[in-house]
């Protein structure tokens, strides 16, 4: 079983949401939380797998309630809910360690995959695994790279574009160094540097990071 925290400040959405998920045969609602300062007491006194979290919450907003959970380790994971596609907040949360993020008017069972995916430790982008979503916003690296650079991508040399849009492909460092026929050294040195200069806690961070300059 998926154990779930939701949290929420409106309590009709937290309900809802709990309610569907609680439905699912392979999950099972722990708790619900108000903001974020409740989700870090809940997740505390129980054993939670995955926490659907809202960003934007009075008290400890969703962004500062991820960090402080993904500080603890591994469990539990956490999928972001926005009202808007990506902003600032989307990204603060990947950088904080969120998994992914969903849309709140999403379908239903888009929260059920999302849920799933975050779980079994993938990254979701709006509801899509980011494989291919990212290749359609992303292309090959070398168009990623020729593109005019937000102020996130001018941080970085055309190589490691070139590495972030493979990464947000979800290619392992070993594909990496394939494609663009470097050492798979030079790869992991290169993740590393996109690591510390983009302030992203893992590689999930730098897909959905990857995704929102993408846009």
């Amino acid at each position: 079983m998926i154990r779930i925290a939701v949290v929420d400040d409106q309590p009709l959405l937290a309900s809802a949401f709990a309610a569907y998920l609680e439905r699912q045969p392979d999950m099972t609602v722990v708790g619900t939380a108000g903001d974020g300062a409740q989700a870090l007491d809940l997740c505390r006194r129980t054993d939670v797998d995955v926490a659907v979290m809202d960003l934007r919450m009075p008290v400890l907003d969703g962004v500062e309630a991820t960090r402080a959970l993904t500080a603890r380790g591994e469990r539990p994971r956490v999928l972001v809910l926005t009202t808007f596609d990506v902003d600032e907040f989307v990204v603060a949360a990947a950088r904080a360690g969120a998994r992914g993020y969903l849309l709140k008017d999403a379908e239903p069972v888009e929260l059920l995959r999302a849920v799933r995916a975050v779980h079994d430790g993938r990254a979701v982008l709006g509801g899509t695994e980011p494989s291919e979503l990212l290749r359609a916003h992303l292309g090959s690296a070398r168009t990623a790279a020729a593109r005019p650079r937000s102020d996130v991508l001018a941080r970085l040399s055309e190589r490691e574009v070139e590495v972030l849009a493979e990464i947000a492909t979800g290619a392992s460092n070993a594909e990496i160094a394939e494609r663009l026929r470097i050492a798979a050294t030079t790869v992991k040195t290169h993740v590393g540097n996109l690591l510390a200069k983009l302030d992203c806690r893992d590689r999930v961070a730098l897909v959905v990071l990857a995704h929102a300059v993408s846009r």
